[in-house]
């Protein structure tokens, strides 16, 4: 039944619009314009935000930043081992899933780390993707509270993934 879902779909939308005489065509073609000229505005802050967490990963920062916030988050109840992708999670979502593959892997799938590395990387967003594409369509460039709120939200979420999980 899911397999007929966007067909039927599309032939309500087609059905709809000629009942209404809308010119169905025109509109679609119309929509996909404006989709590529959001594209094209979006496209220098996402090539932005990749460069930013490519040379975050690859200057050695992220291990230093892992080094450094360990104890802190063992105090928060977060496994050391979670540290690197707590740090990844607000950054990349293909780096946080790599990540967390990596600990299932090693430390198992039932293992409480990687349970707790799982409800981490659900309960976390990538704060800084998010606001790269949400900003750059409303044209703000006032990060100023934004970004620390989703980022204290973020460590919140796992802090509190991390407790459910115990």
């Amino acid at each position: 039944m899911s397999a007929y879902v966007l067909p039927l779909f599309i032939i309500f939308v087609l059905v709809v619009g000629f009942c209404k005489r809308v010119p169905v065509y025109g509109s679609f073609v119309s929509g996909v314009k404006q989709a590529i000229e959001l594209l094209l505005s979006v496209m220098p802050y996402f090539c932005a935000i990749l460069i930013a967490v490519e040379l975050f990963s690859v200057s050695g920062l992220a291990d230093k930043l892992q080094n450094a916030l360990s104890p802190l988050f063992s105090a928060l109840g977060i496994p050391p081992e979670l540290t690197r992708l707590v740090i990844v999670r607000p950054l990349s979502g293909n780096g946080s899933l790599a990540i967390l593959g990596e600990m299932i892997e090693q430390y198992g799938a039932d293992s409480y780390v990687a349970r707790c590395a799982c409800a981490v990387a659900g309960a976390g967003e990538t704060t800084f993707y998010v606001a790269a594409i949400y900003f750059s369509t409303v044209r703000e460039s006032k990060l100023r509270y934004a970004v620390p709120v989703a980022l204290i939200a973020s460590l919140v979420g796992a802090v509190t993934a991390c407790a459910l999980v115990r």
